[in-house]
């Protein structure tokens, strides 16, 4: 049984956008209804208190002049204006009032007498649900300067209209903000049912393909948007792993065959000198064994090679390119020597006479340093295969140069030695042929490196071949 934890049934990412991109918006509509209604309602407010100022501040100047009209003008519908004495009894009063009732009184006009007082001329404005008149009332209170002591005019305007409004303004808000609400729901529930349904075709493509096993495509909408570049991408990435498998296939089994030959010629070698020891003089046996035993094991290394290349970042280090083609030639020279000594072929076939190694110039270039000393030794180690008598290393800043002065490579062929497992004919004819992964070795290395290698002509024209490490 698996140990997995089970996946909680979660909501799809239609669902969850619709739900989030809607809650957002009801949260505007409703901070946003709150806001309109609070500032209409203090604007409607602050234009009262200017309507019932200005009609305090108006009738106080009458007062103050001794020009009260018998009837104190009245403007707005439910404005109510008196003029009242130190003992709170209506003097004079706009026709919207009785004679005899106060508009206001008790503790309510004694606040606003006091404050008015402090400040004879200017009128006090304030909220008030003591009017004998309105439920609530904006009131303004004056002391006209040069009356009686204690007279003052009062004004009020009810808020009754205001509040109304606020309330049918509120009321339809709370309407219309859920209607909104669920229109741009649905709207983005449509919308993004059309936005990712390309993503959905994706998504089942990619199944199918998982499910089947083997090449496959996924639908390319053909739109230059993010969900166009995702199918391209994706696309490249399914041929890149197509081709990486197709690859590995190749070369599993051309590994198998490589391995088949020296383990056949061992496994012929070891019965043979089971069932006739008398075949074989005394050390010929090891001899022969132990020739097949190297080739293994140069092979095993290249495979082993190839298979860490790109499993690790290439150190980014300045590398002296001189340094390292030196010290590669020296031991392509050692190893050419010790294998002629021990009367066996090189890696790709002892020379068959001396050859001259020659490294010259001095260059820089950043990257690995053992493995590009690897790409000049298996260069090198290939040009001692193949020179007539000479090897020349060049080297310059991004660029080394294998020269040698044998047969050379033929243009056509040029590319096909890199491909692995490949010998040329030339290679083939030499006893002891390399397993044909020198250059192919070489090339994913340099590749590795963001560089390349190349096989060219000379440039003098001569018999040979010029190979290039180039790098950035």
């Amino acid at each position: 049984m698996s140990g997995s934890r089970p996946r909680r049934a979660r909501w799809s990412l239609r669902a969850r956008l619709t739900v989030l991109t809607a809650g957002l918006l009801c949260a505007a509509l409703v901070v946003g209804a709150v806001v309109l209604s609070t500032v209409l309602s203090r604007g409607r407010v602050a234009a009262l208190d200017e309507v019932v100022r200005a009609r305090a501040e108006t009738v106080s100047a009458l007062v103050a002049s001794d020009q009260v009209p018998e009837a104190l003008p009245v403007a707005e519908p439910g404005e109510i204006v008196q003029v009242l004495d130190a003992g709170g009894r209506v003097v004079a009063t706009s026709p919207t009032a009785s004679r005899t009732l106060p508009v206001l009184a008790g503790d309510a006009l004694a606040d606003l007498r006091a404050r008015a007082a402090a400040a004879p001329g200017e009128a006090v404005v304030g909220g008030t649900e003591a009017s004998a008149y309105d439920r609530a009332a904006r009131a303004a209170v004056v002391a006209p300067p040069g009356a009686p002591d204690g007279t003052v005019v009062v004004a009020t305007v009810p808020v009754a209209e205001v509040e109304g409004l606020v309330r049918a303004l509120r009321l339809a808000l709370a309407g219309v903000v859920p209607v909104l609400t669920a229109l741009f729901a649905a709207a983005i529930w449509v919308a993004l049912g059309r936005a990712l349904r390309p993503v959905e075709r994706l998504r089942s493509a990619a199944a199918q393909v998982a499910r089947v096993g083997g090449p496959g495509s996924l639908p390319d909408p053909g739109t230059d948007d993010e969900v166009g570049a995702l199918a391209r991408t994706l696309n490249e990435m399914l041929d890149r792993l197509e081709e990486a498998a197709g690859r590995q296939r190749a070369f599993v089994a051309d590994a198998a065959h490589e391995l088949r030959t020296p383990l056949a010629a061992l496994r012929a070698q070891l019965e043979v000198a089971g069932t006739h020891p008398e075949a074989y003089a005394p050390g010929e046996l090891v001899e022969g064994l132990g020739d097949q035993v190297r080739r293994m094991q140069a092979l095993v290394d290249d495979l082993l090679l190839l298979a860490r290349l790109g499993s690790r970042p290439v150190p980014d280090a300045v590398v002296d390119l001189a340094e390292v083609a030196r010290e590669a030639t020296a031991l392509a020279a050692a190893g050419a020597v010790g294998a002629e000594a021990l009367g066996a072929p090189a890696a790709t076939g002892a020379p068959a006479r001396p050859v001259a190694l020659e490294v010259v110039g001095a260059g820089r270039a950043r990257g690995d340093a053992a493995a590009l000393g690897r790409v000049v030794r298996n260069l090198v180690d290939n040009a001692i295969g193949h020179a007539a008598g000479s090897v020349r290393v060049e080297v310059a800043d991004g660029l080394v140069a294998v020269v040698d002065d044998g047969p050379g490579v033929a243009a056509p062929d040029r590319e096909r030695a890199f491909a692995r497992f490949v010998r040329l004919d030339a290679a083939r004819a030499r006893p002891g042929g390399g397993s044909g992964l020198g250059l192919a070795i070489a090339r994913e290395i340099a590749r590795e490196h963001g560089g390349d290698v190349v096989l060219a002509d000379r440039p003098d024209g001569a018999p040979g071949l010029r190979a290039e490490l180039r790098l950035p």
